[in-house]
């Protein structure tokens, strides 16, 4: 892994000119100490990918820093320098662990291959750690992807065609499916499992430090940038970056995305040198893409680049029959992460989960069975253990069995199929005014048309509620 910040500590001046100038010369961030205490204080602030110590300096010795380096940051790596090329020192040095030991006078490139020789050595550590954590994971996931429905089996088989070529996958499905799932399982069964997969959700991240967040930033890019950061892009070098809800991402950035993809070069905020990167792209939407692209808001180019092979989670309520299996398996999961046996549920139960829409998906469903099993005592989870979930009569659960937010979700599911042809900025104001329409009509029916009731009801003011009223068209009426 390449070294990014080095610590640079000797009461020479000409010595920390040379060692500054040089190392920032090959693109480092250099701190420069000209003694043993000041040298402290930046080690007590920040960690560096190397320090370069002198052994004799006023205040605290090479030695001595080097025993406190030792508590504050036990795997600081340390090269201690010195003028007096004496076996004990070398010794001493070596004992009290510092990583190497170089005598003065020295040149230039015994600096650079020590410096070679630490970043292979964190190169082997980091791919070892990787491989163990992601073989760990992999297997793991094996076990949580679960589905044995026609429409699973074939998005198994999809993941089997593309996971070990390096082509651009874009998941679409709605919240809560397994998209990140999904990646993983491409990323785990592709031939850079050894190498890192770092996801990045896009709509988590506040636009304006979505860019520093993909690309880094060099130090003293603007204020608060303290010491260079390594982008996305730069920490998923070599493996896959997962751009989770790519739909969310600003016009902007999207153009320099589809630079990254085109050039496979980054470059860090304040910097001015583009870094080849070589990383494989899997994006994820719960967006209508191809819609966003009609309106405008998501560029066409960057769309058919992500887009080379797509792949469609449908929504738990389309694929009814895996729903037992997964409340199966997260029964399991969560009794085993609790620490308690196994519980089972109802006949009774089951019909209700089968029954239920589940507009949140798996995420849902996941989050329903631990809050089942954590609050119920009993051994048998029955239908009274899903409160939220009302149940059913005689068959489906209607309209009445169902929570306000359910049935507003599945109502929108089917009458936006048209979403990609509605003008921009129409969609908010037309669910809120059909949602409040109604609302306001029924408070006022059941208070007689008295709108002072009717607004205490509704908590607002009643100029309020007099100015909504000739807004939305309610006819008023008289008892």
């Amino acid at each position: 892994m390449p070294l990014n910040n080095i610590l640079v500590a000797d009461d020479e001046e000409s010595m920390r000119w040379v060692l500054s100038k040089a190392l920032k010369k090959k693109g480092f961030s250099v701190d420069i100490a000209k003694d043993g205490n000041e040298a402290l204080r930046y080690l007590e602030k920040s960690s560096y990918d190397l320090a370069i110590l002198d052994i004799k300096m006023p205040g605290l010795t090479g030695l001595e820093l080097l025993d406190r380096v030792r508590d504050i940051r036990p795997e600081q790596l340390v090269v201690i320098m010195t003028a007096e090329a004496s076996m004990k020192n070398a010794v001493e040095a070596m004992k009290r662990g510092a990583y190497d030991y170089i005598t003065k006078p020295f040149d230039l490139d015994v600096i650079d291959a020590i410096i070679e020789k630490v970043e292979k050595a964190r190169e082997m550590t980091s791919q070892v750690t990787l491989l163990k954590e992601e073989l760990k994971d992999r297997y793991q996931l094996e076990r949580t992807i679960i589905g044995n429905s026609p429409a699973m089996r074939d998005i198994y088989k999809t993941i089997g065609k593309v996971a070990p070529s390096d082509i651009t996958i874009l998941i679409q499905g709605e919240s809560g499916t397994g998209k990140e799932l999904i990646a993983r399982a491409i990323h785990f069964n592709s031939k850079r499992i050894g190498k890192p997969f770092v996801a990045l959700n896009c709509a988590a991240i506040p636009k304006e430090l979505l860019e520093s967040e993909l690309f880094g930033f060099e130090k003293g890019a603007f204020t608060g940038a303290v010491e260079r950061k390594l982008g996305k892009f730069e920490q998923a070098n070599g493996g896959t970056l997962f751009l989770d809800e790519i739909g969310d991402m600003p016009l902007d950035l999207q153009a320099k995305i589809l630079r990254v993809l085109q050039e496979k070069e980054v470059t860090r905020t304040g910097g001015n040198q583009a870094l080849s990167v070589d990383v494989r792209i899997v994006a994820a939407t719960n967006q209508d893409l191809e819609g966003l692209v009609h309106r405008k808001a998501f560029r066409e180019d960057l769309y058919y680049r992500l887009n080379v092979v797509p792949i469609f989670l449908i929504p738990l309520r389309e694929r009814k029959e895996d729903v037992s299996l997964l409340v199966d398996f997260f029964l399991s999961k969560t009794c085993a992460e609790l620490e308690i046996p196994t519980k089972q549920v109802s006949a009774d139960a089951m019909r209700l989960l089968n029954n239920y829409p589940w507009p949140g998906n798996v995420r849902e469903l996941e989050n329903t069975i631990k809050r089942a099993v954590i609050l119920s005592s009993d051994p048998l989870l029955t239908p009274s253990d899903f409160p939220g979930l009302r149940p059913q009569k005689g068959g489906a659960l209607s309209n009445e069995d169902l929570s306000l937010e359910a049935i507003v979700e599945i109502k929108l599911r089917s009458c936006l199929d048209n979403l990609d042809k509605m003008e921009a900025g129409d969609l908010y104001s037309m669910v809120i005014e059909q949602v409040e329409r109604p609302l306001i009509r029924f408070v006022l029916e059941k208070t007689r048309w008295n709108q002072v009731k009717g607004a205490d009801i509704l908590g607002i003011n009643r100029n309020t509620l007099r100015k909504k009223i000739q807004e939305l068209g309610i006819e008023l009426k008289r008892d």
